[in-house]
């Protein structure tokens, strides 16, 4: 049984088509992403699969069932954890999962938020109001409150999104321990380095889902190299680099660029940048060949690089 299936499904927000066609399937037990920018489709996928919103053609079910049709079925085996997920900040971290466990129709929750409150590093402060916690802290509540009626799948919309670097880190410690219990996640996230976390990923663009595979797959399906090239500039070169002979395109990425080259052609293309540069004046501080990113393959697919 697949936990997620998804057949040509298709939203759409009067004359905006937010997903377009989508078809892929996600595996029990797996860390699933859904990669792309803002507009790409994402949060609007993890509400068609929560069943908050009604799919306008295609098929999708969860766990064999139609999450619209057979809401109230599938309540038990989902958790939703929104870019908004609210807490009542007049109420203790223990009031908080009490609450949400009682919403779920679970009467026994004391060992499960327990066991939650230990996972969180929580247990000390579970007398405190949620409006008293740090960001890090809430996103923890906010995890155990979604996961305190124990459901089989995890949809996460933008977890991590403006949290801090420590706290981001231990949310990923935690979700590696669910994902250790059997637990489904599916994550939508615009961080390409979270991505590479994930067993697989979906990227998407403009609703349409640009390739679907495992990150390191991609990575190697990249049509080209990539050389790094650093110079001594505010900014990256990004204009004389593209007037080199063999190079194909040229990124920034902060303070350095990705130039890709055809394969095999790394050396000759190393030394056409040297005289490149050299002739526009551009202080050239090093040229590497580097590993392909997850961000050089999207950059590739949504410009059209790959035929």
């Amino acid at each position: 049984m697949t936990a997620v299936q998804l057949a040509g499904v298709t939203k759409r927000y009067g004359a905006v088509t937010a997903v377009d066609a989508l078809t892929f399937d996600v595996n029990p037990g797996e860390l699933f992403g859904l990669i792309g920018p803002d507009g790409a489709g994402k949060t609007t996928t993890i509400r068609l699969m929560a069943g908050l919103i009604k799919p306008d053609a295609g098929r999708l079910r969860v766990f064999e069932r139609d999450p619209v049709a057979e809401h109230r079925a599938i309540t038990g085996d989902v958790g939703y954890l929104s870019q908004r997920f609210s807490l009542y900040g007049d109420l203790t971290i223990d009031e908080n999962i009490a609450f949400f466990a009682e919403i779920h129709g679970v009467t026994r929750y004391g060992p499960a938020r327990d066991r939650l409150l230990d996972m969180t590093q929580l247990t000390a402060f579970r007398a405190r109001r949620a409006d008293r916690l740090s960001g890090g802290m809430k996103q923890k509540l906010a995890l155990a409150c979604t996961l305190v009626h124990e459901p089989r799948i995890l949809l996460l919309d933008e977890p991590t999104t403006g949290v801090d670097p420590v706290s981001r880190r231990e949310f990923w410690k935690l979700l590696a321990e669910f994902l250790a219990r059997g637990l489904t996640i599916v994550m939508a996230t615009p961080y390409l380095d979270e991505a590479e976390r994930c067993a697989r990923v979906a990227l998407l663009h403009d609703g349409h889902l640009l390739a679907l595979d495992e990150p390191s797959r991609l990575q190697g399906a990249l049509a080209g190299q990539i050389l790094e090239v650093i110079t001594g500039t505010p900014r990256p070169a990004v204009e004389p680099l593209s007037r080199v002979p063999g190079v194909i395109d040229v990124q920034s990425f902060g303070d350095r660029a990705h130039a890709r080259v055809a394969r095999g052609a790394a050396e000759r293309v190393t030394a056409a940048i040297e005289t490149g540069m050299r002739e526009a004046g551009v202080p050239l501080v090093s040229v590497r060949p580097i590993a392909a990113s997850l961000e050089d393959v999207f950059i590739e697919l949504i410009t059209g690089g790959r035929r």
